[in-house]
């Protein structure tokens, strides 16, 4: 590991990522203070796209983003880098576990950005879908879910918990019902060679990682390539039931992550 991580590029990704953020969010707490929701809806993509070339990413995409409005957008998840890759693609908003809004400076971020934090307690379940429900149905806000329920180690998708789907049942205007479009994010190479299972952890975050170690060790590489893949938008109406719902966003997220990782083309 010591041969392919530079600690002084480490240090100036960092110094970067601390001086974008501090410039950007006197100006983004404005926006929010007067309620410009177009505003700050810019300059989060505007933040998040110079933050991707700060940490020396590479995002190539393919398929293109559903542009209908509100659009719920389900993804596999590797990373907390996942949310700058996604960031800096969609204007959109992030659905994240509750202990995400306890991180030291990725929190207090995520909760300037509007966030939505769920608490996995099944008995604060229907208070979290009402809030989903309210930012995707009456706000008309796009959100960004992880259906995982955690990361993984970024070879392979966790089953989607059909229950965090629930908030595809929102009512609309539109009677077709809410467009919920599966996306797969997947970290394929490093300086452009092929990344594989061995340098593959460097970025995804998982398990017992720690957070500190873990990103100074991840900006300390060469540049990263990233793959997002955005597939066919669905609706539930086409499957009936959450769980079908749920199986198929799966399948057609984990077919793409298999795709990138291993250099061939994936479903649409």
């Amino acid at each position: 590991m010591k041969d392919v991580h530079n600690p002084l590029v480490a240090g100036i990704r960092f110094g970067g990522w601390l001086g974008l953020t501090l410039c950007l969010l006197p100006v983004y707490g404005v926006a929010l203070g007067c309620k410009r929701k177009a505003w700050c809806s810019g300059l989060a993509i505007l933040y998040w796209r110079a933050l991707v070339r700060v940490v020396g990413f590479e995002v190539v995409v393919k398929g293109t983003a559903s542009p209908e409005r509100p659009t719920l957008f389900v993804s596999n998840h590797a990373s907390y880098f996942d949310i700058v890759v996604l960031g800096s693609l969609l204007p959109a908003y992030f659905v994240a576990k509750k202990e995400v809004g306890q991180w030291p400076g990725i929190g207090f971020l995520a909760r300037i950005a509007r966030t939505v934090f769920v608490d996995r307690r099944p008995r604060r379940s229907l208070d979290q879908r009402d809030e989903m429900v309210n930012r995707l149905a009456v706000m008309k806000d796009s959100l960004v879910l992880f259906p995982e329920g955690t990361s993984s180690d970024g070879s392979r998708v966790l089953p989607f918990k059909s229950a965090l789907l629930s908030v595809a049942e929102a009512p609309l205007a539109d009677p077709r019902g809410l467009a919920v479009q599966p996306v797969s994010v997947a970290y394929t190479r490093l300086d452009g060679m092929p990344m594989g299972r061995h340098l593959r952890p460097f970025f995804a975050w998982y398990g017992g990682m720690e957070l500190v170690p873990h990103l100074w060790t991840a900006l300390g590489l060469g540049r990263t390539t990233v793959e997002v893949r955005f597939h066919t938008p669905v609706r539930l109406a086409d499957f009936g039931s959450r769980r079908a719902l749920a199986d198929h966003c799966h399948q057609v997220v984990n077919a793409g992550v298999v795709a990138a990782n291993t250099g061939r083309g994936g479903p649409g």
